[in-house]
Parts: structure tokens; sequence; C-alpha cells
């Protein structure tokens, strides 16, 4: 059974609470904007395309409730300022409402393309695959990151149904575990062969020549290709520089910012140091310790092999390419 992040419902959304996975499968009901932007703001959804599609339907609910459309995108613009699907999804409902379109069909639209776009980005992508082939990839970029399929494991879903022996080595990604509870959770609904790592063994095993290519996904990437996505990236993408390893990032055209041109002005969400100084709720620090936690950090264009969109494969990366691919 394929796995969906959340579903429509006609009046409501049901939204399957990331927080309790693997343990529980726990769907919440979101019925206005201020249910929506709580779910996205706690994470209990996550992943720039899956934000983007849920807070077109927060945006929908709200203004069914008669609620201030400039409070409604307000409200939801706020909860996560990296990622750059959400600012996309919230610009084309707010143009449909100024227009006079039916915001229901809009949302649905949003989802629909999403999940088509990855389709198209796993067939590309799987052209990169070897046949046989040892992939690192880092924090969740599948079906519960998106409107289904994936971007980053949506090519990992492709190479793997199409016959290719694949075997994936997942970066558990701290503080929320997404590698280790989501992507891990996905991968063995799918049968795919994986081993789980922390995030610090990724450059072992590239010295020791055990990844033939690194796949990650993205929260926004500006003109010139420089690419924001979870915390542990660039490092990868350093790792894999040094190694001779590809660095292949996947995201729909939707996740591209052309109006930043460089990394340095991608703003960067910092969230509380509290969840650094926490595993699964259970304290992990003194308690009088400060920490530093930014939910993301950049990887300059030169580190990127090259970027699979839904409308064909870029690279080398530059901002000419970028242009020519998303005309």
């Amino acid at each position: 059974m394929e796995v969906k992040a959340f579903l429509w419902k006609g009046d409501l959304l049901l939204l399957l609470d990331q927080r309790r996975l693997p343990e529980e499968e726990v769907w919440l009901e979101i019925r206005d904007h201020m249910d929506a932007a709580e779910a996205i703001r706690t994470m209990a959804v996550r992943g720039a395309p899956a934000i983007g599609c849920v807070a077109a339907y927060g945006y929908l609910l709200g203004i069914r409730r008669g609620h201030d459309p400039g409070e409604v995108r307000k409200t939801l613009e706020r909860t996560r300022p990296t990622a750059y699907n959400l600012f996309y999804a919230l610009d084309r409902m707010e143009k449909a409402l100024r227009e006079g379109k039916d915001l229901e069909e809009e949302a649905e639209a949003i989802e629909r393309e999403d999940y088509e776009a990855n389709l198209k980005m796993g067939e590309l992508g799987n052209t990169l695959v070897p046949e046989e082939a040892s992939v690192l990839t880092h924090c969740n970029t599948g079906a519960l990151a998106t409107a289904g399929w994936g971007t980053a494991l949506g090519v990992i879903r492709s190479a793997h149904r199409s016959g290719k022996k694949v075997h994936v080595w997942v970066d558990e990604t701290r503080p929320y575990l997404q590698g280790a509870r989501l992507t891990c959770w996905e991968l063995l609904k799918e049968g795919i062969p994986h081993t789980l790592i922390t995030d610090s063994t990724a450059g072992f095993l590239m010295k020791s020549g055990r990844v033939d290519l690194v796949i990650v996904g993205a929260d926004r990437i500006t003109a010139k290709g420089d690419v924001a996505n979870k915390i542990g990236t660039y490092t990868l993408s350093v790792l894999a520089k040094t190694h001779g390893v590809p660095f292949y990032v996947v995201a729909p055209s939707s996740t591209f910012d052309l109006s930043i041109e460089s990394g340095k002005d991608i703003p960067i969400e910092e969230r509380s140091g509290e969840e650094v100084k926490t595993c699964s709720g259970n304290p992990v620090a003194p308690e009088g310790t400060p920490a530093y936690h930014p939910a993301f950090d950049v990887t300059p264009a030169e580190n990127v092999t090259a970027i699979i969109t839904e409308k064909g494969i870029i690279s080398p990366v530059t901002e000419d390419n970028i242009r020519r691919c998303l005309s």
C-alpha cells in the first residue's frame, strides 16, 4: 500500500502525525488554517513539498471559515521560513482567490502536480543510478515528505522497482531522527535493502569506497543553484566532493526560488536548542547546557553534481542551465 502523508476529505484534511512514527500511526484532523499552521510548526508534517500541500489545504479551510485572507496567509507563512514550497503554494492560493477560481480545485492541483513531478523525477533520476548501487541519503525525502512517491527517496524507489540492486545507507538525521524513524519506515514498507547509520559515519563509508552516490532533497534552491536542505547536507557534499562521489539533489521546480541569487540570502530557520538536548523526549545533555539548532544548512552549487527536476536534469549546475531547464 502506498504511503500518504495526508488525505483530503472535502471538508477536512487528515494528516499522518510523523512525530509518532514508527511506533504508531495516528491521523490528525485539520479543520482550519490554525490547525494546519500548528501541524507544520511542530513538525507533525515536514518536507518542503508536503508542507506546501498542507498549507494550500489550510488556506482553503481558513477562507471557508470566513477568516481574513491576509491573516490566514500570515499565520501559515510564519511556520517554516526556509521551505520555499510553502510560499509557492500560498502564492498560488492567494492568486486563485484574487481571480475568483475554485480554491479546492487549486489545492488539489498543487497536490496532484507535486505527485506527478515526483514520478517524473524518479524516472529521470533512475537513469543516473547504476544497476548495482550503494546510495547514501539524508533526512526523509519520500512519500511522507511530499504528495506521494518522494523526491530523493522517490528516485531510489524508482530504481528499486525497475529491478536495480540498490542498498541505502540511511543517515539517522539528528535531532528529529527523520532518517531513522521515517526513511527506514518507508524503506521497510517498500522492501528496499537499507542500513541505518549515525550521521557521523558517512565520511568513513565514503573513504572506504562503500558509497556510490549521495542523493538528497531540498527545501529551497537559489537561481545559481545553492541548495538549502536539512542540517548536515553541506557536510555530506564536502565529503562527497573530497572522495569523488556524485552528489545529486532532487527537487521539483516549485522548490526553486529564482528571486534569490545566493545561498547566503536564504532565511535559515533556527529551532529551539531544547530539541538538540533531547532524543525521543529523553534528556541527553545537562540541564544548564546551551544548544544551537539551525534546522538547515546551505550547499553551494559547485558541490552539486546535478539537480534532478521534473523538467530535466541540470548539470553542470549554473544559473543559465537552471533558468533554461525551468523555462
